[in-house]
């Protein structure tokens, strides 16, 4: 009896989720740099800008469904889809008081711990082990960054806290429940699960982002004054958002959340790098050599997952060939 090797999962279809996720995550931070700095147009209502991404999101895939594009036959328990909303939400939310209430050496900082707290929380909640070349990767990865990123690191109480509520949530909404596990467990599409997900998002958020952007900056939207390129970046922004969903969903369906959030800080070198071309950025030999260590991190990552997966897939082979050779021998021997 032939037994088939199963082909590795990292094919052309994860490649082609990975790669939209990079370009539209660094569409996305470009788009908002200009809509949200001072420099550019000063709209700093970064919960209501996360409200009319969820909403356009919602739309599209409300249409799409609704014209027969993307059919959604699962039914998921909306306490599910509430405790979906609730941790997704309050990780944006926290995120965004961490961004505001700390320095941007210490937002940084949060933002790197969630690789190994992600790491530990799926070796609790799932008994993943790590092997010595992926942990290593995880701890260049880590290294490089801040090395690239964290300057000033100041902290108070009421940031250290939102910043830990954040990087909790961000985790388990990778983790546990959340996308990658909705999907196994329904048998659901990722388009699909983002269909039943973000009407849910977009409707809270547009609700408590007026209270929280008053609480965080003193303004609200009827405040802002839109200017025809300021509403062109809201768009753009917004537009990007629509792939940025749709890839994410993608990627959790595919990789690990580990997997994820170590190849995600590609993207902070991609940031780095594009700042650095189009907006004059200064970049120091320190920020070259973190990137250089974080790109090697990256790469010795990659390398030691896959050959986990090879002498996972080798042993589940050799095992399943004993076991058919055992079954042929079987009558053999008793005869």
């Amino acid at each position: 009896m032939e037994i088939k090797e199963r082909k590795s999962p990292f094919t052309v279809c994860n490649v082609g989720a990975w790669s939209m996720t990079v370009v539209s995550s660094v569409g996305i931070i470009m788009a908002n740099r200009q809509l949200m700095s001072p420099q550019g147009f000063a709209f700093d209502l970064a919960t209501t800008l996360s409200s009319f991404h969820y909403s356009l999101t919602a739309l599209v895939c409300l249409v799409s469904n609704a014209v027969g594009y993307s059919a959604s036959t699962r039914v998921i328990p909306l306490w599910e889809l509430i405790l979906f909303s609730v941790v997704a939400n309050a990780s944006i939310i926290a995120m965004n008081f961490s961004l505001i209430l700390n320095s941007q050496g210490f937002f940084q900082i949060s933002r790197l711990s969630m690789v190994p707290v992600v790491c530990v929380m799926e070796w609790i909640l799932h008994g993943k082990q790590f092997s010595r070349g992926a942990k290593m990767a995880v701890v260049m990865v880590v290294v490089g960054v801040s090395i690239s990123t964290v300057t000033d690191v100041k902290v108070n109480a009421k940031g250290f806290l939102c910043a830990c509520v954040a990087v909790f949530c961000t985790s388990l909404h990778q983790i546990e429940q959340l996308i990658g596990s909705l999907q196994k467990k329904y048998s659901i599409g990722s388009f699909e699960l983002l269909t039943k997900t973000t009407p849910m998002q977009a409707l809270s958020l547009l609700f408590l982002s007026p209270f929280i952007d008053f609480y965080l900056t003193g303004k609200l939207l009827s405040n802002y004054k839109f200017s025809s390129g300021a509403f062109i970046f809201l768009l753009l922004s917004c537009s990007i958002a629509v792939f940025c969903k749709v890839s994410l969903y993608l990627c959790i369906g595919r990789f690990s959340a580990a997997s994820f959030q170590v190849l995600g800080h590609m993207k902070t070198i991609c940031v780095m790098t594009l700042a650095w071309l189009l907006f004059d950025s200064r970049l120091s030999l320190k920020n070259f050599l973190g990137m250089a260590l974080a790109a090697m991190g990256m790469l010795a990552y990659t390398w030691a997952v896959e050959a986990e997966k090879e002498a996972t897939n080798s042993k589940s082979l050799r095992n399943r060939k004993d076991k058919v050779s055992g079954e042929v021998m079987k009558p053999l021997t008793s005869t």
